[in-house]
């Protein structure tokens, strides 16, 4: 296999930056994928600097009563949910947001206030932060810590994309919410396909339209993944010299001479990152097929960001989601 140094022609390293905040310290977001059961009733963990642009999926799962929020194809946050109880059971399927009101009020429930509320359904579904006992007891609607439902509002727009699946109170059968989003921006399965025994690299310009770039790399899968607008559109294996770097954070920026710069950054939830330098070498040691590194320089511009991560992106990506709009009328 043909491999060279990946981004010693972009790496100039910038300093390490401050960890952003976050809801509830864990080792990281994005190593949530086994982990997200732990959360006690009320907690969540936020990180949109993991990838800052892009379509956005919310994707609640009833039966483990945990909502992850995808940005670009690739996890920024996970929180712990209350759903509906027996006999008002949250309807699954693909939903659109049909409203958002920060300060709303329920017209059927005394008035009672739906902070930060994204209207689902005509018929009163909606997210919004509310009670969070530990098991499902709203009247259908998906509630939500505060702060959490505060930054989700500012982070989905009308008509964005909301996947329920599962069911309160089953054996927990489904795969936990991985890196990778299980569904696209339209709701579809993302049907994520490993590369084969003799490739190395696969690059799918025609997969995605334009827009926005997120590269996942996975030091425990060896593996690279592009998204573009919300879609995998290449997918490639990789080599890292040395140990393993934390979870970190990588954004391309350019000088006014035109020099490439990364400016790296800890993500939250890291207890020991504060005061802990960042591997500015990380970068210059990773190693990626000639063909897969000579395409992603052609797209790279500046503000495209990195997730360098020991989580995998190949499991927990497989659950299906039902493709079954609600009414909206």
């Amino acid at each position: 296999m043909r491999l060279l140094l990946a981004f010693a022609a972009f790496t100039a390293l910038a300093a390490a930056q401050p960890a952003l905040a976050q809801g509830e310290k864990v080792s990281s977001v994005v190593e949530l994928a086994q982990k997200a059961e732990l959360l006690k009733p009320g907690q969540w963990v936020w990180a949109p600097e993991i990838s800052p642009e892009g379509p956005v999926v919310v994707y609640v799962d009833l039966t483990r009563q945990i909502a992850d929020i995808y940005r670009n194809g690739v996890r920024i946050g996970v929180s712990t949910v209350s759903t509906g109880k027996p006999g008002h059971e949250t309807p699954t399927g693909v939903f659109a947001i049909l409203q958002k009101d920060r300060n709303h009020h329920s017209s059927t429930y005394n008035n009672a206030p739906m902070p930060f509320q994204q209207r689902l359904t005509w018929d009163g579904v909606a997210l919004h932060a509310g009670g969070l006992p530990g098991y499902p007891e709203s009247h259908g609607c998906v509630h939500l810590p505060y702060k959490f439902a505060e930054q989700l509002f500012g982070t989905t727009s009308m008509g964005g994309t909301v996947i329920v699946q599962g069911r309160a109170g089953a054996p927990i059968k489904y795969p936990a919410g991985g890196v990778l989003s299980p569904a696209t921006a339209s709701g579809l399965p993302e049907n994520y396909r490993p590369l084969a025994a003799d490739e190395t690299f696969r690059w799918d310009d025609e997969a995605a339209e334009p827009g926005p770039l997120s590269v996942v790399i996975s030091t425990s899968d060896n593996k690279m993944v592009v998204m573009r607008s919300g879609k995998e559109i290449a997918r490639s294996r990789i080599e890292l010299d040395g140990a393993p770097s934390e979870t970190i954070v990588a954004t391309l920026s350019f000088d006014p001479d035109g020099t490439p710069h990364w400016s790296m950054v800890p993500l939250p939830g890291h207890h020991d990152a504060t005061g802990h330098p960042i591997d500015p070498s990380v970068l210059n040691r990773l190693r990626i097929p000639h063909g897969m590194i000579t395409r992603l320089r052609a797209q790279m511009t500046a503000g495209t960001h990195v997730l360098l991560t020991h989580a995998s992106v190949d499991a927990n990506t497989t659950a299906v989601p039902l493709t079954v709009m609600a009414a909206n009328d």
